[in-house]
This record gives C-alpha cells, sequence and structure tokens, in this order.
C-alpha cells in the first residue's frame, strides 16, 4: 500500500487555521461564487470584485483651507499628483495670496530676494527689485493661480467656521459660510488640509483701555490706505518685521513716530550675505534680459538660492558661526546708531542671533536717531482716551497708534477642528490637553483621521525656503492621498506612539540649538521654555530627507473592504488599461539616453498603460 504521503496545500492548512479547504468554508456564498473546478483546490473566504481593476481609484474629495501661497501651490500640485481628486480650496478674502493680500502697510516687502521666493518650477524671471514690495508678491502669485488654472478649485469670501469628523461615514463634515450671502452651509470631504499659514489671525494687542482710545487705531495686517499719517504724531507697538518696516516709513513724514519696543531683538545684516538697503533696490534691465536665456537665468537662481541652504551651523548652540554672526551684528547695530550710540544699551539681546526670527530692518536703527523718532522700551500699562500711558507713569499722546504686535504665533487653529471627542484648537492651546501644537512630523496628528497640515507645526527647517518646503509637504501628502485612493483606505491617521517619539526627538533636538535660549517668538508661541513647534529639528537638507517617502509603519488605517482582506483593492486581477489598444503597455523601454538608473521603475505615474502610445 502506497504511503499516505500529505499535499502541501493541506500541510499548509495544518500550519496556518487561516485556510479552508472546499468543504470547511464558512461562507457558502464565496464557495458556491467561484468556478466549478475539476481539482479539489482551497476556498478563499474573500470574495473577488469582478468589477473593480488594480488601476481603478476612488474619488476623493479634497478640502484646503485658505489660498495663500500653499493653497495655491495645493491647487497646482494636487490635481497632477491625485488622480481624480475633486478639490475644493474655501478662501476669506475676496482674492488669492494670502498674507501678500492682506498686508499694505508702507514698507512692506521681502526679507529675501524675490528670485528665492518663489516657485521652483514656475519662476518669474523678471521681477523689478531684488527684495520685491508686497503688491509684487501678491500679482506674482495671483499670476501662477491664473497660469495653472487654480481659481476653478477657490471659493472666494468663504470662511470655514468649523470641520468635524463623522466616524461612521469616515468624513469631514465642514461648516462655511459665505461672506458674500452670509448663508452657512455643510459639506463633506474625505480628506482634509490646512493651509491657513503662520500668521493667519491677527488680532489687536488686549491692553486695558484700548477701547477707550478715540485716535486712529489700527493693526499693520488691516491697514488703511486712505489715513494720511503727514504731520501726525503716532506710535508704533513691536518691533518684529513689520515694526521694523514701518517705523522709518512713516519717519520720513509723520511729525513725530514713538516705538513701544519692550523687548529687544537682533537687526541682521542679512541671512546670505544679500544686503538689503532702505531705497528699493531695482534690478538692472541687462541682468533681467539675461535671464530670458533659460540656460543664463537657471545658473544664476541656483547660485543664489544655493546660500539659503548653507549656514545652518549658525543655529547650532556654542558654534564659531553663532559667534560670528554675533560679533558682526553687533557692530552693525553700533555703527548704525552712531547719531545716538546711548540707544545701543538697550538695543543689544542677551540671547544668541536666530533665537528670534531675524529681521534686517534696513533704515529702522537710522530712523531711531531722528530727531522726530523715539524709543520706548517701558512696558504699556494702559491705553488712555488719548495714547499711551506705561509703567513708569508717563504718558503720551497720539493721534494715531499701530499695533505691529504680529498674529497668533502658537499655530492653533482659528477655526474648531473636532473628532473623536477632542477639539484640536482646545487641544494644542499652551492650557490645552497638550499645550503645544502636538504634531507628526509637523504633517498630521494622533486621534485626527484624513487631516494634513501645510506650512504649519514644524514647516520648514531654519534654511532653505518656503516655496520649496510647501512643495514638498503637498508632494508627502500627495502620496498618502494615492494611497487612500487607490488601495482601499478610508482612512488614515498617525499612531499616538509615532507622534510621541518625534516630540521625544524634538526636545533632544532643540536644546543644541538657541532657539532655546532665554527669547520669546513665533518659534515657541512667544513663551521662552514652552517646548518649540515654529521650525523643524534640523536643517532643510534634513526635513527635505525626512519628508521624502511617508513612513507607512507609523500609520493606523481603516480599510474600505468588509472581507478584512487587506488586498481586496487588488480587484479581478486586471487593469483597465491593458484592454485598451491605444495605451503604451511598455512605456518603461526608453533610448538608453533617456534613461536614468536611479529613477527606472520608480516614477508613480509611468506604470503599463498609463500612457498613449
Amino acid at each position: 500500500m502506497a504511503p499516505n504521503i500529505e499535499s502541501p496545500t493541506r500541510r499548509l492548512q495544518q500550519l496556518d487555521g487561516h485556510l479552508k479547504t472546499p468543504d470547511e468554508a464558512i461562507d457558502n456564498d464565496v464557495a458556491h461564487d467561484r468556478p466549478q473546478l475539476p481539482i479539489n483546490y482551497p476556498v478563499s473566504k474573500h470574495r473577488l470584485d469582478k468589477d473593480h481593476c488594480i488601476d481603478d481609484v476612488r474619488s476623493l474629495r479634497v478640502a484646503v483651507v485658505g489660498a495663500g501661497l500653499s493653497g495655491i501651490n495645493a491647487g497646482i500640485l494636487l490635481p497632477a499628483k491625485v488622480p481624480g481628486i475633486q478639490l475644493t480650496i474655501f478662501e476669506r478674502n475676496h482674492d488669492v495670496s494670502g498674507t501678500w493680500l492682506e498686508n499694505t502697510y508702507p514698507g512692506v516687502r521681502c526679507d529675501i530676494p524675490a528670485h528665492v521666493y518663489q516657485s521652483t518650477f514656475s519662476p518669474n524671471t523678471q521681477w523689478s527689485e531684488h527684495f520685491a514690495a508686497g503688491a509684487e508678491i501678491r500679482d506674482y502669485w495671483q499670476s501662477r493661480a491664473k497660469l495653472h488654472d487654480v481659481y476653478k478649485y477657490v471659493k472666494l469670501k468663504h470662511r470655514v467656521d468649523e470641520a468635524a469628523w463623522d466616524g461612521n461615514a469616515s468624513e469631514w463634515r465642514v461648516t462655511v459660510t459665505s461672506l458674500d450671502t452670509n448663508k452657512t452651509t455643510t459639506e463633506a470631504f474625505d480628506f482634509l488640509i490646512t493651509a491657513i499659514g503662520r500668521f493667519n489671525a491677527w488680532k489687536l494687542p488686549d491692553y486695558p483701555g484700548i477701547a477707550d482710545y478715540k485716535g486712529f487705531l489700527r493693526h499693520t495686517s488691516d491697514w488703511d490706505p486712505s489715513f494720511d499719517p503727514e504731520g501726525k504724531k503716532v506710535a508704533v507697538i513691536g518691533n518684529g518685521a513689520s515694526g521694523l518696516q514701518i517705523v522709518p516709513n512713516l519717519q520720513l513724514v509723520a511729525k513725530h513716530v514713538t516705538h513701544y519696543a519692550r523687548n529687544p531683538t537682533w537687526v541682521a545684516t542679512s541671512w546670505a550675505g544679500d544686503e538689503r538697503t532702505f531705497q528699493p533696490q531695482p534690478i538692472p534691465a541687462e541682468l533681467r534680459e539675461s535671464f530670458k536665456d533659460p540656460a543664463v537665468y537657471q545658473k544664476w537662481r541656483k547660485e543664489l538660492e544655493e546660500k539659503y541652504w548653507r549656514r545652518f551651523r549658525a543655529m547650532l548652540r556654542d558654534t564659531k558661526e553663532n559667534q560670528d554672526i554675533k560679533n558682526t551684528f553687533t557692530e552693525v547695530m553700533r555703527k548704525r546708531v552712531e547719531k545716538k550710540p546711548e540707544l545701543l544699551d538697550g538695543l543689544i539681546p542677551d540671547f544668541a542671533p536666530h533665537c528670534r526670527r531675524l529681521t534686517p530692518g534696513p533704515g529702522y536703527l537710522e530712523a531711531l536717531t531722528e530727531d522726530n523718532v523715539g524709543l520706548v522700551q517701558q512696558r504699556i500699562k494702559r491705553f488712555t482716551a488719548t495714547g499711551i500711558e506705561t509703567e513708569d507713569g508717563v504718558h503720551r499722546e497720539f493721534d494715531a497708534i499701530f499695533c505691529a504686535t504680529g498674529a497668533n504665533t502658537d499655530l492653533v487653529p482659528p477655526f474648531s477642528i473636532k473628532a473623536r471627542g477632542v477639539d484640536l484648537r482646545d487641544a494644542w492651546r499652551p492650557d490645552g490637553t497638550y499645550g503645544f501644537p502636538y504634531t507628526y512630523l509637523g504633517l498630521s496628528t494622533p486621534g485626527f483621521p484624513n487631516l494634513a497640515f501645510v506650512a504649519g507645526p514644524h514647516a520648514t527647517g531654519p534654511s532653505g525656503t518656503v516655496p520649496q518646503s510647501v512643495e514638498s509637504q503637498l508632494t508627502y501628502h500627495a502620496k498618502v492621498l494615492r494611497k487612500l485612493s487607490s488601495q482601499g483606505i478610508k482612512s488614515i491617521v498617525p499612531s499616538k506612539a509615532a507622534a510621541d517619539d518625534f516630540v521625544d526627538y524634538c526636545d533632544a533636538y532643540f536644546p543644541t540649538t538657541v532657539l532655546t535660549d532665554n527669547c520669546s517668538s513665533w518659534n515657541n508661541g512667544g513663551v521662552p521654555g514652552q517646548r518649540i513647534h515654529g521650525l523643524w529639528p534640523g536643517s532643510a537638507a534634513h526635513v527635505a530627507i525626512v519628508r521624502r517617502e511617508p513612513r507607512w509603519e507609523d500609520f493606523e488605517y481603516e480599510r474600505a473592504s468588509k472581507s478584512g482582506n487587506r488586498f481586496a483593492y487588488f480587484g479581478n486581477g486586471w487593469t483597465r488599461k491593458e484592454v485598451d489598444e491605444k495605451s503604451d503597455l511598455v512605456s518603461y523601454l526608453k533610448l538608453p539616453s533617456e534613461i536614468d538608473l536611479r529613477d527606472i521603475h520608480e516614477s508613480w505615474w509611468d506604470l503599463p498603460g498609463n500612457t498613449p502610445k
């Protein structure tokens, strides 16, 4: 009698109870659904979706909040990178471009060269000035929105009031008010991206008596161009970027300017050797003409932009590079106040350069030495009907007061974002559950599925450029969206363990930098000692590598398939493209001269059948 030798299939079934033989099938419908076979073959618990092909993708409804630099780039990149996306961009203003639309105070301009503060893929070669004024930057970003047809996704004058996660439907319910009609509606989305920017919610300071002041009162982000400061006594509160820009401009026309600056700040020469002056710095016509040659412009632009990726060591504690810039800034500030050298005593900070964001402030220190400008470093006690009283009892009267006091520095969302019983707006507040923006890589947060941030916490390294960083973040999110739409996933959320490890890494890293000196800045939410959340824990090159590919193992998933089989999205084993005779199934065959082995078989869109013949 022949020995009883078990088949490999039977042995596998004995080792792994997951697989069943036909007579053990627990779902008769599945067993009956498959073809009749001439052999005894294992029965799967999974029923194939005969209508679904592996290259079918679910169309995702994606909402983006904000149409500044980040929102405009979202409108350009996400439709290109996410097949079938249904994109809506909500913008509360009457047009796009965010802070460059809102800020119109005298002297508003970019602190870095315009050729660095622009899209990497859609540049303007014909900027009129090295350091462009706000209006030219606004026009540039609006022109990119028009060029790339972003406006078709944008709902202007629509304010987002609340976003709430519906766990049963696995979607975001976004409540929006039309500022034209004052009508409020709620729309459903599969995915929500906040692109509200860092300085999106300006507010007047809460000094006692501010409501009693009878003169002209304005925040610099709410500038009234009809106001004429000529011949008037005005005050400026705050010495951030807008304060340093507005003071020298008002000094030229006002009768007297009093600058209230409680804390000293470093007035930088430049970030990367590109010196700013108070006067405009037009780009010579012959240089602009040479930029019409793409090769010439590319070479010039790369040399300029690369400087902003270097000098990262100046951020690190006790380095020669940081001490060198401290010595340089001190000497430059000394020379700029030569007319009134006594000013220097109250202007030199006791913290290292880079603890607060550096501001070149051309013309600012020189303005402080003029007879019609006064610097007050006493704390403000209260506003009165006619002016400001400081804690030393001195009262000064003003025709106008301008608050250059910035916006929210804590990065807390300006509207409620609720999921699983938690409101992100409350959880992130200094007195909230976390007390700081608790995130995973600055891109998402535990407990809030299908939610992503652009240009939010830990958005950029202290080197590099803002546009490149925003484009990289959006590319990362596009990869997440493609995974959701193509792999049968309803929701994705980072695990708490992954976020905790990221926070722990930050806590180890930031003490090695001058960001943890005793200064108040938007990097720490205005509170020395609070966790740093305004910058990435590393250089721009560092974060570019970290965010190049998602770490899928750090996420938790909710799958669309009720069968529980993670490969249900494989569908019927076919692709739709392979039965289309017009599609190119061998697009991988290229001219040898076109091949870069580092990229071969890696481009996400270059799959068999995805391109026409």
